[in-house]
């Protein structure tokens, strides 16, 4: 009874911080998701981990949040993820992210209802159907449609992508722009005046996905701020991407600094610029570490954690699911791969 009262009587403070359910989950040793089922009764807990959980809460004086409370007495312990596989996405790194996603959700007892379309009224459907508990949502454009449906919606949502302007919803990404810094950094570092981005898809670009944008704004920015030139193309995921370079090569021809972030086009590019420039030119490629690996002559990578991205993404969401304030952009930097290598 003792724990119950000092349930009811308001959310304690632990010094100037608030207590949550992560506060609580980490004094009594277990996950979130448990600490979650034992105020819920949504799953039987064994006595002895209930009695751990219930005495955490009693010694930390914590107070789930009353909507908190409400969504747990409904939960279907199922995460919607909003995958679109558009035309122009690369569909290796898509998957990479939605095994992030998986597999940290299960972990923390949620199972994963795949949406593969990518309008508003699929995230409707699963939301007003009582489907999911919460929505992840990927591919996000900087000016996105989809995100008035979310925030009218009472579910929680995070974005796996950065929208620009304001973020009216959390949102967990690679930094795409600092990528752009980083590796107009590191070509300019070995020597390069003249840079040259081969991008994304024509489809994707003219769709506005954010991670091009961002990526495209920081390659320029770090050119402005480096004193060198820098031109952008996009570029097709397929064996077409050699014609790709030797149109940028015969339109600048000054260029010997390249960054490829195009993974299907990466190999084709990376070998057609072999051919032109021979020791002349250097290549920074931005895509998964695994996609690196496989092609040879490359100046530097920067690895594009997929897996981690899914990952921190659902982290977010259980957090917030379970009763924790929500963070506003949680952006995961970038490395290269040289600054790694021991």
């Amino acid at each position: 009874m003792r724990a119950h009262a000092r349930r009811d009587h308001g959310d304690r403070r632990k010094g100037n911080h608030m207590v949550t359910i992560a506060d609580v989950a980490q004094k009594a040793g277990v996950s979130i998701s448990t600490v979650s089922y034992v105020m819920s009764g949504k799953r039987t807990i064994s006595q002895e981990t209930r009695d751990r959980v219930e005495s955490a809460i009693d010694a930390l004086g914590f107070s789930p949040h009353a909507g908190a409370r409400s969504l747990a007495s409904r939960a279907t312990n199922v995460i919607g993820l909003q995958a679109p596989l558009r035309s122009g996405v690369d569909v290796h790194v898509i998957m990479q992210v939605v095994t992030g996603v998986v597999t940290r959700a299960r972990t923390q007892g949620y199972d994963i209802l795949l949406l593969a379309s990518d309008d508003a009224k699929a995230l409707q459907r699963a939301a007003r159907g009582s489907m999911v508990d919460a929505l992840l949502v990927m591919d996000v454009e900087s000016d996105d449609p989809r995100i008035a449906t979310l925030t009218d919606l009472p579910h929680p949502s995070v974005l796996i992508g950065l929208p620009a302007g304001r973020r009216a919803l959390p949102c967990v990404d690679f930094d795409f722009e600092a990528a752009g810094w980083l590796a107009v950094d590191r070509l300019v570092a070995l020597g390069h005046r003249d840079l040259a981005l081969i991008g994304s898809p024509p489809e994707v670009m003219a769709r506005h996905t954010s991670y091009a944008d961002r990526l495209a704004r920081g390659f320029l920015a770090a050119c402005e701020a480096n004193d060198v030139s820098g031109t952008i193309h996009p570029c097709p995921s397929t064996p077409e991407a050699a014609q790709t370079v030797d149109r940028v090569v015969s339109e600048h021809p000054s260029a010997t600094g390249f960054l490829v972030h195009n993974e299907g086009a990466l190999p084709h590019a990376a070998a057609r610029l072999a051919v032109h420039g021979g020791d002349r030119f250097d290549t920074v490629a931005l895509c998964p570490e695994d996609v690196a690996a496989t092609v040879p002559g490359l100046a530097d990578s920067i690895s594009v954690p997929a897996e981690a991205i899914g990952a921190a993404a659902t982290d977010m969401l259980c957090e917030m699911l379970a009763g924790s304030p929500r963070q506003a952009v949680r952006l995961l930097p970038p490395h290269l791969a040289s600054a790694t290598k021991p």
